[in-house]
């Protein structure tokens, strides 16, 4: 096996901040992250594409597995997938919701209103569908294993949901289960696991969010 050496650059992007403007900074940033709500009411009005790719591009930079990047990003905005995408869903809701999930699962949804119909995703002008790749494929042929893959598509998801709020758009993430039927509809290999299922665009015009609460700090935070 050849060994490979490893490239090392001078870390010349990292920007020091003084102490009084990074509590500024973080204090900013929560209070627009605190804005964000999960939305499932949408407008139908188109989104740029240059914004979806640039948060894409951002949600690019995660970290990763061994930087091996074990993602891919459907961008869905045909109406006929979109239809196909929201029938195939549905079927599996109304199994969901008509015996599948067990009922304390159910009590736990019952504060956000939700059930088997899902308009949203005829609605909203863009879906994401992310994938998280068990494997990547050389030129080749050959396979090369992935570690971390949940943690790794999790982290990029979690920042592409901040780029997109960030960015003046709302999302929601949808996660059918199961979610296969992504692969046939999307022409996604089979290595290829569907993560979850992102709704994004313009917020209705009389769009409303359930009445929820967050954790305050002391109930999720300790320290050692």
């Amino acid at each position: 096996m050849t060994k490979t050496t490893p490239t090392f650059l001078p870390l010349t992007h990292y920007r020091e901040t003084p102490e009084p403007e990074m509590r500024s900074r973080a204090l900013e940033f929560y209070e627009d992250a605190k804005r964000r709500r999960t939305v499932r009411e949408y407008s139908d009005r188109p989104v740029d594409r240059q914004v979806i790719e640039n948060c894409l591009r951002t949600a690019g930079t995660a970290p990763s597995g061994a930087n091996l990047q074990p993602w891919h990003f459907v961008v869905v905005s045909d109406a006929a997938v979109k239809a196909q995408i929201r029938e195939s869903a549905e079927q599996e809701e109304r199994a969901f919701y008509g015996g599948r999930a067990p009922q304390e699962w159910l009590d736990a949804l019952a504060p956000l209103g939700t059930d088997s119909q899902k308009p949203f995703l005829e609605t909203a002008p863009i879906l994401i569908a992310i994938f998280g790749e068990t494997y990547g494929v050389l030129p080749d042929g050959r396979k090369v294993k992935h570690y971390y893959v949940q943690e790794s598509v999790g982290i990029a998801t979690g920042i592409l949901i901040m780029a997109l709020h960030h960015a003046g758009l709302v999302s929601l993430t949808h996660t059918p289960s199961p979610m296969r039927f992504l692969n046939e509809i999307l022409g996604r290999p089979s290595h290829e696991r569907p993560f979850l299922l992102l709704v994004v665009g313009y917020p209705a015009k009389e769009a409303k969010v359930p009445k929820i609460m967050k954790k305050s700090l002391k109930e999720f935070i300790s320290y050692v």
